[in-house]
């Protein structure tokens, strides 16, 4: 084995003997591959076929333990270090050139205390993972939409769902985290432990360690709900999204509606003659009692002349996955977003003028309503913040060949700049991009941000956890 050259946090690189990769190597319960190894490719790809990152080194962890050992070895010789959870990040922030990298990706357990409503989960698992094990006691975290997407990742920088408008932010239904802070330690952060650093994690990114477990609060929802997505031609977008708007304003907070403007997927549930055409659709989720569920979606359901519907009664675990062919590993994304305190009407027109200047096939512009339990807390409960938010929107951009590239972005940066008049001010940390900087990051943390600071600076002095969307530390 040859030396290996890792990027230093001061800017240049260092030399790894292969005597230094094998004392980490036998520190480890899990794999450590290097840019030769057959597995290495595989691990360095990630969800956003537009990131092409080549790190030195990869250290695929197993357990809390591996992780100490990576973090002890990277600080002992000043490594830059990135973090992959799920690799689901539009800014593909998991991968770094020249870096080492942790992959928490096969640390994939879930336990569920059914008695005391807690899922204890590691930090590799998708939504995917927990959904399957609490819907198995009829309990639910409070996640995101897409069922392979990292929770990790979607925890630390606010997280929602389906389940928000009910019971706010993921992170507000965080009991506690496990991490591995700068200085090698395995620590417990939660509202009696650390408070400080528990504030900061619940929302403030990958900016004060490596988190190796989070628990959550569970909620009674499922096995079954009433949920689905039901769809209607291009013309008919003006009084589709009126009635989206009407409906999100007066829906109780079980009702979650999601808008969509897009060209029709391939989807057996959409006739062939509408596939490749522009719709407009809702995805819809209802977690109240079923009959009553079925009542309160009749009117949706009945309006216009809908081109498809598979609004029914189905299981939990299928609502959580019903986006995900949308968002396919291996496809290049660039996305736009702004927090939004509501519907305007001059929104949803540039909803539709933007929706018919899609450059792709499998772009879109979605709207999430939010409004709910998110908004009983103050601004400051956690880093998160954004409590007056009522609705996100995401200007989603998705296509396949690098030649595209141009046109895809130019039309989805078209399309924010447009929409952004109608923003708080905030955007959801999450949906940056790999340009966005410190502006952005400060737009998404508010008033907030200056905490933040505070709390990095006594956690991560050095800026070790840099590769992210960066809070820096005070010097």
């Amino acid at each position: 084995m040859t030396a290996i050259r890792v990027r230093t946090l001061a800017g240049g690189d260092v030399q790894l003997e292969p005597s230094d990769v094998n004392t980490l190597a036998a520190n480890m319960r899990g794999t450590l591959l290097k840019p030769d190894d057959p597995n290495y490719d595989e691990a360095r790809t990630i969800w956003n076929a537009m990131i092409d990152r080549r790190p030195a080194l990869i250290a695929r962890c197993i357990g809390a333990a591996d992780v100490m050992s990576c973090v002890d070895f990277a600080r002992e010789r000043g490594l830059e270090l990135c973090i992959k959870g799920g690799g689901h990040n539009i800014a593909g922030l998991a991968v770094s050139d020249g870096a080492m990298m942790i992959d928490m990706s096969h640390m994939r357990g879930v336990w569920v205390d059914k008695e005391n409503r807690i899922a204890h989960a590691q930090a590799g698992c998708t939504l995917g993972d927990v959904d399957r094990d609490t819907q198995l006691h009829g309990l639910a975290a409070v996640l995101g939409f897409v069922s392979n997407t990292g929770i990790t990742g979607l925890t630390l920088g606010g997280g929602f769902g389906y389940l928000t408008r009910r019971f706010g932010w993921t992170s507000d239904n965080v009991r506690s985290f496990e991490l591995v802070t700068p200085d090698g330690r395995l620590r417990r952060a939660s509202e009696a432990d650390e408070p400080d650093l528990f504030w900061g994690l619940r929302g403030g990114g990958g900016n004060f360690g490596v988190v190796t477990a989070i628990e959550y609060d569970l909620y009674a929802v499922g096995p079954e709900i009433t949920g689905g997505a039901i769809a209607w031609r291009a013309e008919d977008a003006e009084a589709v999204l009126e009635m989206f708007r009407e409906v999100n304003d007066q829906a109780p907070p079980e009702q979650v509606c999601v808008a969509a403007i897009r060209p029709a997927p391939p989807a057996p549930w959409l006739p062939k003659e509408i596939h490749g055409k522009l719709i407009v659709a809702l995805f819809v989720c209802d977690t109240g009692p079923i009959e009553q569920a079925k009542k309160r979606l009749a009117s949706i359901k009945a309006f216009g002349s809908p081109v498809g519907d598979i609004v029914q009664p189905r299981p939990y675990t299928s609502q959580q996955s019903l986006l995900d062919a949308t968002q396919p590993n291996g496809r290049r994304y660039y996305w736009k977003s702004e927090y939004l305190p509501g519907v305007d009407k001059g929104l949803l027109e540039q909803v539709i003028k933007h929706g018919g200047r899609i450059a792709s096939p499998h772009s879109a512009i979605l709207l999430f309503p939010l409004h709910g339990a998110l908004s009983d807390l103050a601004e400051d409960h956690s880093a998160v913040g954004n409590r007056k938010t009522g609705m996100v929107f995401n200007v989603a951009g998705s296509w396949e060949k690098p030649e595209d590239d141009e046109a895809n972005i130019r039309w989805a940066r078209e399309a924010w700049n447009d929409m952004r008049e109608f923003s708080t001010g905030g955007t959801y940390i999450n949906f940056l991009n790999q340009e966005e900087g410190d502006d952005r990051i400060r737009d998404a943390y508010g008033t907030n941000y200056e905490r933040l600071v505070e709390i990095k600076t006594k956690y991560d002095p050095g800026n070790v956890f840099r590769t992210n969307k960066n809070v820096a530390p005070k010097r």
